[in-house]
């Protein structure tokens, strides 16, 4: 038995959608435990329109997605966690491959899938998953850090399936970050757990107000509290291998995103900072002479 844990809030255009998704899996045995964020608009009545007595709906006072999922692993039932989005959707064979993998590697506590982009116009896009320490379909990730330092995120909100004892030894998700705390949360569990993963991009990752290639939305925090934990990550685990990288990628990322808004330089401090983890990261030196050499405008 899974429990099936969507924080919502505001997301009425897409939650019946995302519930459909769920209830048209080829694996049946399963609970959906939806926790309302403090929504202001019609989220609620949407999902009460889908009728199906495995479907529990739990409310709270507006408190961010972290509180929300916290929320829900308190209410879930069952030992097994599967976590998505209200506004994302899985493959129907997803939680039948999630009970595959927690079947065939008892050993971890931690299972995920591949996953897949979609844009708002409905334009879909491949991840990139690199240095993978198997070559069949699924196997036991062993170098997550690694792995993550070289890819898309290996792991998202909307693939992973957890062990409730596992997520709950890590302090469940963390409140208070705005952007990253996800990538965190995998990173505690990476630390502690191996890894069995799917190749079979199985989730779609949807973003209904984003086209590939336009500016991101959101500015990095001021206060960078995920370089901070990851550091201490570094520290209280220093046997495994590929932390100190994962950190310089994590600085790389926001060195984008500032490239991106025009912050150059911000985006040059977060370079000089990720190449203090790894001097070998080329692109960071890419990304300091295009903040300080101004392109020519064309005629």
């Amino acid at each position: 038995m899974i429990s099936v844990v969507i924080p919502l809030y505001n997301k009425e255009q897409f939650i019946q959608h995302t519930l459909e998704a769920v209830l048209g899996q080829t694996y049946q045995d399963f609970e959906i435990v939806i926790v309302d964020d403090g929504s202001t608009d019609n989220s609620v009545s949407e999902a009460r329109k889908v009728n199906d007595p495995r479907i529990r709906i739990v409310s709270q006072e507006n408190a961010g997605v972290s509180a929300a999922r916290n929320r829900g692993i308190e209410e879930a039932r069952y030992d097994l966690i599967a976590f998505l989005d209200a506004d994302d959707e899985w493959k129907p064979t997803y939680l039948e491959t999630q009970m595959a993998l927690a079947e065939k590697y008892p050993q971890c506590n931690v299972f995920a899938t591949n996953y897949e982009f979609r844009d708002a116009e409905g334009n879909t896009r491949p991840t990139i998953i690199r240095r993978l320490p198997f070559d069949g379909e699924d196997g036991v990730v062993t170098n997550y850090f690694e792995v993550a330092s070289h890819s898309h995120p290996p792991i998202c909100s909307i693939t992973i399936m957890v062990r409730k004892t596992a997520i709950q030894e890590i302090g469940g998700f963390p409140v208070g970050i705005a952007a990253g705390e996800d990538l965190l949360t995998w990173a505690r569990l990476a630390v502690r757990n191996d890894i069995a993963y799917s190749k079979k991009p199985l989730a779609v990752f949807i973003k209904e107000t984003f086209v590939f290639n336009t500016k991101p939305r959101r500015r990095p925090a001021d206060i960078d509290i995920v370089s901070q934990e990851l550091r201490i990550l570094k520290e209280s685990f220093p046997q495994i291998k590929g932390i100190k990288s994962y950190i310089s990628h994590w600085h790389k990322m926001r060195c984008a995103i500032y490239y991106q808004l025009g912050e150059k330089k911000n985006s040059i401090r977060e370079a000089l900072k990720a190449l203090k983890y790894n001097v070998f990261n080329y692109k960071l030196y890419a990304y300091i002479l295009i903040n300080i050499i101004p392109l020519k405008k064309t005629q």
